[in-house]
This record gives structure tokens, C-alpha cells and sequence, in this order.
């Protein structure tokens, strides 16, 4: 039983390190530098947060021209082990220059290059062909020297080394060969050492003495991470720059009001969203090889499709091929045939002119007929012979081929097939509509408009599609409503649900097949039927400043100079002048929704409802109001002693001024339409480009809406004992436009009753 259980281990032990193996066998590629393809040696951060090795930098900058910028030479590894002479202490004890000193040989003609002078006014900018992202990154004046080192990347490539590696032995760097295996590591001195060596090197008595011995190692970093500008340790990170900064860069003026947060606070956000994104890659292994299935089966039918595809091209070509040939061959038969006439009527021509030479036939019969004595004789002979004699002498005095050497009308034009032939290509699917939002609403109906992208190939006719989102959800794939071979790029939706929101969606389609969808567009229904109706001027004030369109959907307050003589009057006490514009249809049951845009220069508009009676009765005959006390709001006098507190008021008006909406103090309910973060009472909030009124006449309410979002902006309560009318005042100037029915467009309707075809 015990062996079985140490063979059971054993076994897990083996599995646990092939997995390490070929876990670390697999990062191997993910530790090269993409100029040597070999393990990162002292990597440095480019601006494009990619790595590549400080020589394999140098090297890059170097055969694009820059000179001296290859970075601070100072950084590269010095050690005891870096010239020959110096390789043992056995083999030769010659002095090395100090540190500082050498810094300053190496670093005297650093930040020049031929072509600028130190300090000049345009500094040159360094330009770093990355490797990586194949892209051109700016590095700054200080080239290399202003990156900072990948400490991390650095451990992880030595801790793969080791693991790769094991029972390596780490060598003296100092010994004579053969090295001795290294025990000690000085990070000073940049180097390995035996036990003989290090005490060589670092005496008793001497400052090197002081050197803190490390564990061997094949690579020396600094103890922590430096400022590239000023040698000191960084301790902030400056997220507008998205670079590590040290104290004295946090004063410059280059971060000033720049987000620096310190170090231990980007650590942790950095340290947890990694985190946070790893576990959930490792939770999700089955999903990643599912995936990888997928991709690999789309690999494989691209491969069978690419065949197929490279065939059907073929195919086509060689029908083309074909065509032409049988083209050909009909066209140079009509060429022979032609030829073959022509031919043979100059053949023709040819043997008749040849007649007419002296001692031909022609000519010697005539002869020998002329040589008759017997009139009646020569006159039966030479009749025949004279025509052919006159029509030959005819032919000599106008000769002319009888056809024409030229194949000039058998010339082909080609140009238009040529056109057509370079310009074959494949046919291509109609791009993702833009759903134009600005033309886009919902009203009494939902018209929906879109268009297609630029340098899109055009489709013959588009796809709708729709649906409601705040319905339960159903089991299943997601149900879309479908309107299909939709043509133009509107499309009127009728007969929608009342306070719901629909999401649409548009695709094309050509004779390629359907395109990708368009991006999807909610859009919030009114919240009660909508209510259809015209202005009517016979109640309220004068005409002459009301201009009422001839459709009786739009008003325009014109003032004119009876403001102005009011305006003149009122120094003495009177007030100006308001005018009244009622709905031709009054409201008597159930809910109703419309909606109107206010003029934002209007100076005092006031959309709302009231009473019929209550109406007509303070506004007929009432050009000027009088009494100072008067608030069109409450809906009556507030002299009235006898009017009951609790009793709703007969008028409900939104005031709108100068483009702002004021939210009077004696409007109730407010928070309820609003929200806990909506507007309060007492405030101004900006004037929306449609205003939305919903009036629920059994619970005598009215609210005001944002009839874009539909978001509240105030409910007040509402006497609905009568007849209930759309009104519209006016103090001063001021024009509102009753929303137009969507139904009157001219579009194609896409009706959202009767059948509908369902994924």
C-alpha cells in the first residue's frame, strides 16, 4: 500500500515539473528581444511600452545615423572582468580608473552629433524604429538615456535562467581558467568571485571592504529603480504623463496640474487589475480552449473556403477565357468573308480591263467584226459587241476598285470592356449603416433614418429590425421583429406600444448578401397616446401681435409697438400684455401626450393646460392684466378669500424664458417624475429642444417632459372637473412649434402590425 501511495506521488511530483517545463518553455518566447531573438540583457522601456535591449538600442539608433545618443554609457555593466589584463588578481594588479572620473571621459561628448552645436534652440528629436509595434516612437533629445531599465523583466529573465538551467554553476568571473565555481556576488563591483577572489579584491582596510556580498548571479541590477533626468529614486507616478517620476520632476513645470499619485498607490491599482484579469483568464481555461477549437475550425474552413473561392475566380476567368475566344473566332470569320468579296469582285474588275489590252479577246473580235461587209450581217453582230464595248470604255474614262483595300470598319473599341475587365473585383457587402440619430425619433409613430458609410458598395435594399426591451425576458435566442427588402433609408414604424423603449438595428444587402448590422439605437415611446390637435386664436388677445401659420402647428408672439407703449407704461403700474393661444381639441377622458418647441429667444413663454371655461372666462376680452396679485400658474386671483386651499387649480403652466425653464415653488409632486437626483423647486434648468406634456385627466395630473429623454421635469396637479385644452401664453416675444406627426412624412411605412418574422 505504502508503494503505491509513493509511486502515486512520485507520478504527481513528475506531472507538476513537466508542467512547470513546458509552462516555462512556453514563456521562452515572451523573454526575447524582437532585434536578437535572444533573452533580454538589460532591457529598456519604450515610450510604446515595449522592450529591447539597451545594445540591441544602441545598435538600431546607430544605423539609422544617431550619433551619441546610444544612452549614458555609464550604465553599461562595468566589472573587474571587463579587460583582459584585468581578469585575475594573479595575472596582474594594474589600477582601474575611478568611477567618477571615467564617467566624465565617457560622457564628455555625449549629447552632440555632427550638424548641432550644444545648446542650440531646436534640439533634435530622436525618432526609435520599435521593433515590435512597427511603429516610429519618439524618444527625445536624451535619446536612450531618459528610458528606464525593466528591473522586473530582468528577474524574470534570470529567474528563467535558473529554472532552465538547473545545476548550472554560476563561475568566477576573476579566476584564471579554469574558473573556480563562484560563492559570492558583489553588486559594486558588478561581478562574480570565488572565496580567493572576492578577498583578492575587496582587502581589509580598504573601502571596497565595505561591499556587501550577494549570492552569484549573471546579471546586476541597482538596488532600486533610478530617474532617468535626475539619478534619484522614483516615488510617484504621474498618470496624465503615464511615467514614473521622482520628487524633483514632481516640481517641474512639465507636470503642473498633472494626476501624480504615489508609487504604493499605482502598484496596488496596477498589481490588482492584473490580478483581477489573471484570475479570471485561469477560470476561464475551458472557455480559452473552446475558443481555440473555434479558431481552428475557422481555420480550417477558411482554408476549404479560400480553395473554393480560388476555384469559383478560376472558373469565371476561364468563362471569360472562353467567351473572348468564341468572340474572336466569329469576328475573323466576318473578316474572312468580307475579304473573300472583296476579293473576288477585284479579281472580276481586274479580268475586264485585261479584255480591253490590245490582242485580247474582246479587242480582236470587235476587230474582226469591223471587217464585215454585209450590213444586215454587222448589224445583228455588232449590236451585242457595241454595249460591251460601251460599258468597258465607260469603266476606262471613270475607273474606280470596285472595293476598298481598307478593314477601317472592322476597327474594335474595347476601351469600355478594357474599363470593366481592370475594374472586376469581388463583390463586396454593403458596410454597417449609421443610424442618424438627429433625424431619428419616436412620437406618434417611430421613424427611424440612416445612411450608409462613405465609399460603402451600395445595397439594393435594407433589413429592419426591432424589438422591445422592457418585456420580460424570453428563453432562448433574443426575438427581433423583421421588416425586410426595405427600400430607401427611412423607415416609419407604426402602431408602437405607449411608454415603452424599442431597440432597431439596420443591415444592407446586395446581391454580395447582408452587410453587418448598424449600431443599435434605443428609443423611448411617449408615455400616453398622442394627442393631435391646431392652434385656435379665436380666444385670448389681440391678433395683431399673434402670427399663427397656415398649418395652425406653429405661433409667433410679435409685440411690436404696443409692447413697447406698455413698456412706456410701466413706470405708472401697468403690466404687459398677455397673449392666449388655445388647442382646437379639448381633453375629456383617459391620457393624452404632445409636444412643442419653444423658441430659446423667447423672453416669456408659458406651455401647459387649463380648463376650457377657466380660460376662455380670464382671458376673453382681457388684453392687459391688471391686478398685480395675478399668477397664471395658481389658475385664479389670489385676492379670492373664498377659494379652497386643497382644490387643485384649473391651470397648469411650464414657465420658459431666455432659454431656461424655471420650476416655480408652487409645483407639487415634483419628485416623484424626477427622481431623488432630479430638479428642485425654485430652480432654473436649460430649455431641452422639445418639451413633452402628459395629461392624465382621471387623476387630474399633468406632467412636463424632456420629450427628447423623456426625462421628468415637473408634475402638478390639475382640476379636470370640464373640458381640459392645450394653452400657450405669451409676454412679450417669444414663437413655439407644435411637433409634427410623424405620419405626414413622405418616407416608406414599415408597419409594425401583422406578421412579423421572428429569428
Amino acid at each position: 500500500m505504502a508503494e503505491g501511495e509513493d509511486m502515486q506521488t512520485f507520478t504527481s511530483i513528475m506531472d507538476a515539473l513537466v508542467r512547470i517545463s513546458t509552462s516555462m518553455k512556453n514563456m521562452e518566447k515572451e523573454l526575447l528581444c524582437p532585434v536578437c531573438q535572444e533573452m533580454y540583457k538589460q532591457p529598456l522601456v519604450l515610450p510604446c511600452t515595449h522592450n529591447v535591449c539597451q545594445a540591441c538600442a544602441r545598435e538600431v539608433l546607430g544605423q539609422q545615423g544617431y550619433i551619441g545618443h546610444g544612452g549614458d554609457p555609464s550604465s553599461e555593466p562595468t566589472s573587474p572582468a571587463s579587460t583582459p589584463s584585468t581578469r585575475s588578481p594573479r595575472l596582474s594588479r594594474r589600477t582601474l580608473p575611478k568611477p567618477d572620473r571615467l564617467d566624465r571621459l565617457l560622457k564628455s561628448g555625449f549629447g552632440t552629433y555632427p550638424g548641432r552645436k550644444r545648446g542650440a534652440l531646436h534640439p533634435q528629436v530622436i525618432m526609435f524604429p520599435c521593433p515590435a509595434c512597427q511603429g516610429d516612437v519618439e524618444l527625445g533629445e536624451r535619446g536612450l538615456a531618459g528610458l528606464f531599465r525593466n528591473l522586473t523583466l530582468e528577474r524574470v529573465v534570470e529567474r528563467y535562467r535558473q529554472s532552465v538551467s538547473v545545476g548550472g554553476a554560476i563561475l568566477c568571473q576573476l579566476c584564471k581558467p579554469p574558473p573556480l565555481e563562484a560563492t559570492k556576488g558583489c553588486t559594486e563591483c558588478r561581478a562574480t568571485f570565488c572565496n580567493e577572489c572576492f578577498k583578492l579584491f575587496h582587502p581589509w582596510g580598504t573601502q571596497k571592504a565595505q561591499h556587501e556580498p550577494t549570492l552569484p548571479t549573471l546579471s546586476f541590477r541597482p538596488k532600486g529603480l533610478m530617474c532617468p533626468d535626475h539619478k534619484e529614486e522614483v516615488t510617484h507616478y504621474c498618470k496624465t504623463c503615464q511615467r514614473l517620476v521622482c520628487q524633483l520632476c514632481r516640481v517641474r513645470r512639465t507636470h503642473s496640474g498633472h494626476k501624480i499619485t504615489p508609487v504604493l498607490s499605482a502598484y496596488q491599482a496596477l498589481k490588482d487589475k492584473l490580478t483581477k484579469s489573471l484570475t479570471y483568464i485561469l477560470g476561464n481555461q475551458d472557455t480559452v480552449q473552446t475558443q481555440i477549437c473555434e479558431l481552428e475550425e475557422a481555420v480550417r474552413h477558411t482554408e476549404v473556403s479560400g480553395q473554393q473561392a480560388k476555384e469559383e475566380v478560376s472558373q469565371l476567368v476561364r468563362g471569360l477565357g472562353a467567351v473572348l475566344e468564341e468572340k474572336r473566332a466569329s469576328l475573323l470569320q466576318a473578316i474572312e468573308e468580307c475579304q473573300q468579296e472583296r476579293l473576288a469582285r477585284l479579281s472580276a474588275q481586274i479580268q475586264e480591263h485585261r479584255s480591253l489590252l490590245d490582242g485580247s479577246g474582246l479587242v480582236g473580235y470587235a476587230q474582226e467584226v469591223l471587217k464585215e461587209t454585209d450590213q444586215p450581217c454587222f448589224v445583228q453582230a455588232a449590236k451585242q459587241l457595241h454595249n460591251r464595248i460601251a460599258r468597258a470604255t465607260e469603266a476606262l474614262q471613270t475607273f474606280r476598285p470596285a472595293a476598298s483595300s481598307s478593314f477601317r470598319h472592322c476597327q474594335l473599341d474595347v476601351g469600355r470592356e478594357m474599363k470593366l475587365l481592370t475594374e472586376l473585383n469581388f463583390l463586396r457587402v454593403p458596410e454597417a449603416p449609421v443610424i442618424d440619430t438627429q433625424r431619428t425619433f419616436a412620437y406618434d409613430q417611430i421613424f427611424l433614418c440612416w445612411r450608409l458609410p462613405p465609399h460603402s458598395p451600395p445595397a439594393w435594399h435594407y433589413t429592419v429590425e426591432f424589438r422591445r426591451t422592457d418585456v420580460p425576458a424570453q428563453p432562448g435566442p433574443t426575438r427581433w421583429q423583421r421588416r425586410e427588402e426595405v427600400r430607401g433609408t427611412s423607415a416609419l414604424l407604426e402602431n408602437p406600444d405607449t411608454g415603452s423603449v424599442y431597440v432597431l438595428r439596420v443591415r444592407g444587402c446586395n446581391k454580395a448578401g447582408y452587410g453587418e448590422y448598424s449600431e443599435d439605437v434605443h428609443l423611448h415611446t411617449p408615455p400616453a397616446p398622442v394627442l393631435h390637435f391646431f392652434l385656435d386664436s379665436r380666444w385670448g388677445a389681440s391678433r395683431e401681435r399673434l402670427a399663427i401659420s397656415k398649418d395652425q402647428r406653429a405661433v409667433r408672439s410679435v409685440p411690436g409697438l404696443p409692447l413697447l407703449l406698455a413698456a412706456d407704461r410701466l413706470l405708472t403700474g401697468c403690466h404687459l400684455s398677455v397673449d392666449v393661444v388655445l388647442g382646437d381639441v379639448a381633453v375629456t377622458q383617459g391620457r393624452s401626450y404632445w409636444a412643442c418647441a419653444v423658441d430659446p429667444a423667447s423672453y416669456l413663454v408659458k406651455v401647459g393646460v387649463g380648463l376650457e371655461s377657466k380660460l376662455q372666462e380670464s382671458f376673453q376680452g382681457a388684453p392687459d392684466v391688471i391686478s398685480p396679485r395675478y399668477d397664471p400658474d395658481s389658475g385664479h386671483d389670489s385676492g379670492a378669500e373664498d377659494a379652497t386651499v386643497e382644490a387643485s387649480p384649473p391651470f397648469a403652466f411650464l414657465t420658459i424664458g431666455m432659454g431656461k425653464i424655471l420650476l416655480g415653488s408652487g409645483a407639487s409632486s415634483n419628485a416623484g417624475l424626477t427622481g431623488r437626483d432630479g430638479p428642485t423647486a425654485g430652480c432654473t434648468v436649460p430649455l431641452p429642444p422639445r418639451l413633452g406634456i402628459c395629461l392624465d385627466y382621471e387623476r387630474g395630473r399633468v406632467s412636463f417632459l424632456d420629450a427628447v429623454s423623456f426625462r421628468g421635469l415637473l408634475e402638478c396637479p390639475l382640476d379636470c372637473s370640464g373640458p381640459v385644452c392645450p394653452a400657450f401664453c405669451f409676454i412679450g416675444g417669444g414663437a413655439v412649434q407644435l411637433q409634427e406627426p410623424v405620419g405626414t412624412k413622405p418616407e416608406r411605412k414599415v408597419t409594425i402590425g401583422g406578421f412579423a418574422k421572428l429569428d
